[in-house]
C-alpha cells in the first residue's frame, strides 16, 4: 500500500508540472490599425494558422479594425479585456501599445511591428520582452534595404528620407538607414510630417531637394502612397520603400518580407501560448529570416530603372 501511495504521489507531481492545457473554443481578439495590404495579409496568416492548427470550430475570432485611430485601438482592447478574450492579438505598433497598456494579464502577440522596444520603451532581455507580450517583427535589415540606393542609383548624392514622426518605430529606422547611408559618403536628409494633412507639402520639398527618396515601413506613409507617387514620379524622382505593399503604391524597389508568411509564424506561437506549451514572457521575438529584393515594374518602367535579374517583380495593375 505504501509503495502504490508513493507511486500516485510521484505521478501527481510529474503531472502538476506540466503545462496547463486551456480549454476550447479559444477566444482570440484581433485589432488591426488600419485596412492595408500588408496588415491584412498578416493578419489572414495568423487566422489560417489557428484554424488548421486547433480546428474551425475551436477557435472564434473577434476581428477588429481601428481604421487607423490609435485612440480607436485602446477602445477595441478594452472590449476585448471586458469579453476576457483568451489572447489578443495585436497588428501594427499603436495596437500593440493599446494593448500593453490595455492589460497584464491575457497573453498578447504582436505583428507588424519593427522594434518592440522602441515601441513599448522597454529594454528586451534575451529578445524577450517579458511579462505578458511577444510577437513577430517585420523589420528586414536596414543596411541590405539602404544598399538598394547604392546599387540602384550609384550617382546619386541626396537622400531624402520621408516619414511620419508620429510612429516611433518609423523614427528608429530612418535614423539607422540616415547614420548607414552617411557612412557611406552620401548627403541624407530626414523629412518628417506629422500625419496626412501634411504628406504632400513634405513629399514636396524632399523631392525638390533630393536624388532618390527612401520611405520606411510606416502605417501613415502606406496610407499616403498615391500621393507620394504623384510627386515623385513626374519629378523623376524614383522611391526605395520599407516593404512592398508601399513598393506596390509608389516605390521602385524594397527589400520586404511576406506579411503573410509573417502572420503564419505569430499564429504558431499563439497555438503554444493557447494550448499551455508556452510560457509568453519567455517567448522571444520572432523575425523572418528571408527578405525578397522585389521591385515595381510599372514605376520601374515610367523612370527607365532596370533592376538585377534576381530581384522579384510586384503584382501591381
Amino acid at each position: 500500500m505504501k509503495k502504490l501511495m508513493s507511486l500516485i504521489l510521484i505521478l501527481m507531481m510529474v503531472l502538476c508540472a506540466l503545462p496547463v492545457m486551456a480549454e476550447g473554443p479559444y477566444q482570440v481578439g484581433i485589432c488591426q490599425l488600419a485596412p492595408h495590404p500588408a496588415l491584412d495579409a498578416a493578419t489572414n496568416g495568423f487566422m489560417d494558422v489557428l484554424k488548421e492548427e486547433l480546428g474551425e470550430e475551436n477557435v472564434v475570432f473577434d476581428l477588429q479594425n481601428a481604421a487607423g485611430e490609435a485612440n480607436t485601438c485602446a477602445q477595441i482592447v478594452n472590449t476585448f479585456v471586458n469579453n476576457e478574450v483568451d489572447l489578443i492579438m495585436a497588428n501594427a505598433t499603436a495596437a500593440l501599445q493599446a494593448s500593453y497598456a490595455g492589460t497584464s494579464d491575457i497573453p498578447v502577440l504582436g505583428t507588424s511591428i519593427t522594434e518592440y522596444g522602441v515601441a513599448l520603451d522597454v529594454e528586451l532581455v534575451n529578445g524577450c520582452v517579458g511579462g505578458n507580450v511577444s510577437g513577430t517583427s517585420d523589420l528586414a535589415p536596414l543596411d541590405q534595404q539602404a544598399d538598394m540606393i547604392l546599387t540602384l542609383f550609384p550617382e546619386a548624392k541626396k537622400i531624402g528620407i520621408i516619414y511620419c514622426s508620429a510612429e516611433p518605430n518609423s523614427i528608429y529606422q530612418v535614423e539607422t538607414v540616415k547614420a548607414y547611408l552617411e557612412g557611406k559618403g552620401l548627403e541624407a536628409t530626414l523629412y518628417p510630417f506629422a500625419d496626412s494633412n501634411d504628406a504632400a507639402a513634405v513629399t514636396q520639398t524632399a523631392c525638390d531637394n533630393s536624388d532618390v527618396i527612401y520611405v520606411p515601413t510606416d502605417n501613415v506613409v502606406a496610407a499616403n502612397t498615391g500621393i507620394i507617387d504623384n510627386i515623385c514620379q513626374p519629378a523623376g524622382i524614383p522611391v526605395i520603400a520599407g516593404e512592398a505593399g508601399i513598393c506596390s503604391g509608389c516605390g521602385v524597389a524594397t527589400l520586404s518580407i511576406d506579411y503573410y508568411e509573417l502572420g503564419r509564424v505569430t499564429g504558431m506561437m499563439a497555438v503554444k501560448v493557447l494550448k499551455g506549451e508556452a510560457n509568453i514572457s519567455e517567448m522571444p521575438i520572432e523575425y523572418y529570416p528571408n527578405p525578397v529584393a522585389m521591385y515595381n515594374p510599372v514605376i520601374c518602367d515610367a523612370l527607365g530603372v532596370t533592376v538585377p535579374a534576381d530581384y522579384v517583380a510586384l503584382d501591381v495593375e
